[in-house]
């Protein structure tokens, strides 16, 4: 495996660990200490706050202003609606069914990269994507059997369902930015226009927070997760890794955030192995093995009449 790409699995392991370690924490925060709204507005807040801090001590970069539409676009997929949905949702359904519904993103990552990349579906990436997939909704179905409650909503999984759509369409739309521009560069703007859209509508659930007016110990640690990790160190990641993989090879890593989220039960004992986990653990391998191992044809000869330099483009 050639060294961008295997940095590229390791970066997306990473964002996937910081991600599937959030669900249980989020969970655990709504609504009684933080409403969705001001939790996605916080996250916001400090991305915003964050980056552009971060900005400050790196070289400059010259952002031309046709760019700014793409910010103005990727800050509404990939910051507030992505997160908007995914923590109203989130509250109003199980995480069971949350991990569920996320796992869908590879396949809309794959038809988007099509339509928008005109990257081939290949028989083995969109094998790899089913049996991922299957991998995923057999540990959190059995998982979800398992359980007394069921606090699942039409509404709820609708809105998990349409943050892992716009996520998907997120990673296709803008991974030709992250060819041209660092990440720290593309996320304060990002991050800056969603808190440009989001905060007038959001920030009195903000002023109200319990998590914010009477902290404790723990609460103060998971915030402190929620906004370090899985908003800035989580962002900041991703488009390193969509410098160096494919969409559909990003998204696929979602399958192995109900893995984690089981893991992180059985460490706290609060679960224990069995068959079936093991083999969701081996299904979701497999997955993502077999997608990282497609070829499609544009990665491996040059299309007659280009060039190969824009083939690489296409496909890096």
């Amino acid at each position: 495996m050639p060294e961008n790409r295997k940095t590229g699995h390791l970066i997306m392991i990473a964002v996937t660990l910081i991600f599937g370690i959030n669900i249980p924490l989020s969970k655990y925060l709504l609504p009684t200490w933080v409403s969705p709204e001001a939790m996605t507005l916080s996250r916001i807040l400090f991305g915003t706050f964050a980056f552009w801090t971060v900005s400050l001590f790196l070289p400059r970069e010259k952002v031309p202003l046709r760019e700014h539409r793409f910010f103005l676009l990727g800050s509404m997929c990939g910051v507030a609606l992505n997160q908007g949905l995914f923590i109203t949702g989130l509250n109003m359904t199980s995480p069971i069914d949350a991990s569920i519904i996320i796992t869908s993103g590879p396949l809309f990552a794959m038809i988007f990269a099509a339509f928008i990349l005109k990257e081939p579906i290949s028989v083995l990436k969109a094998s790899g994507v089913l049996v991922g997939a299957s991998g995923a909704i057999l540990l959190v179905y059995t998982g979800h059997h398992a359980s007394a409650t069921n606090e699942s909503t039409l509404t709820g999984d609708l809105m998990i369902l349409g943050s892992a759509i716009i996520y998907a369409f997120y990673l296709v739309f803008t991974k030709p930015l992250t060819q041209r521009l660092s990440s720290v560069t593309i996320m304060k703007w990002m991050f800056l226009y969603a808190a440009i859209v989001v905060t007038p509508f959001y920030y009195q659930k903000l002023l109200i927070a319990p998590v914010f007016i009477q902290p404790t110990t723990q609460t103060t640690l998971m915030m402190m997760y929620l906004l370090i990790l899985a908003t800035f160190i989580a962002y900041l990641l991703i488009p390193m890794a969509q410098q160096r993989m494919r969409p559909t090879t990003l998204s696929i890593y979602n399958n192995f955030q109900p893995l984690i989220a089981a893991f992180v039960a059985i460490s706290a004992g609060q679960d224990h192995f069995s068959f079936f986990k093991i083999l969701s653990a081996f299904l979701i391998f497999c997955g993502v093995l077999l997608v990282t191992r497609s070829r499609a044809k544009p990665q491996v000869e040059p299309v007659a009449g280009e060039s190969e330099k824009k083939t690489l483009k296409i496909t890096n």
